[in-house]
Formats: structure tokens, sequence, C-alpha cells
């Protein structure tokens, strides 16, 4: 079952309360989405620490019930 981009971003808004999530469809699947995520959380934190907390919150969902998720992450 695809994800729609309501709950791909609630999701991460859960885990990330300040965030700012920007989402781009990469098909129209609602499958495969591209996410800029700006949160307050990143700051200091690696390129790699930061798209591991973003990741994180869709635990066994990702790679499943969401299939592919392209992200761009920053500090404001």
């Amino acid at each position: 079952m695809p994800m729609p981009a309501q709950e791909i971003e609630r999701i991460i808004k859960t885990a990330l309360p300040d965030a700012v999530v920007e989402l781009t469809a990469l098909a129209d699947d609602n499958d495969h989405w591209a996410a800029t995520v700006t949160s307050a959380a990143f700051s200091g934190l690696s390129r790699v620490r930061q798209h591991q907390l973003v990741n994180a919150a869709f635990g066994d969902r990702l790679g499943g019930e969401l299939h592919a998720l392209a992200l761009k992450t920053q500090a404001p």
C-alpha cells in the first residue's frame, strides 16, 4: 500500500515536531518521494545522523509501505 504525502509529513513531524517538510513526488504512485526536511534537531549532526533520525521515524515501513524516500536534510 503506497503512502500519501500527508502521512509522510505526519510521521516526520511526530518524530521532529519543529520540522519543515517539503515533499516532491518522484513518480505518480505515492511510492517514490523526495523530501527536504529542515529541523533544529539536526544542528551539529552529521548528514548521516540527520538521515538516520528521519528514517527511524518510519521504522519498518520504509522500504515496504514507503518504497523510496530521497532525503535532503538541513538545520535552519
